[in-house]
């Protein structure tokens, strides 16, 4: 097994972090025009897609 002969210093490892982003979840239109979460359930109709 390949073992490190460094230890990665704080600097490095933050840069590789900097792409660990968390994503919004923006609602999505629905066909009868209301607003839902992607992979929800409408609530006001009750339809999936």
């Amino acid at each position: 097994m390949a073992v490190p002969k460094r230890r990665v210093s704080k600097t490095r490892a933050a840069k590789r972090r900097t792409h660990y982003k968390v994503a919004l979840v923006k609602p999505i239109k629905d066909k009868d025009g209301s607003w839902k979460l992607p992979h929800h359930i409408n609530k006001f109709s009750g339809s999936y897609k």
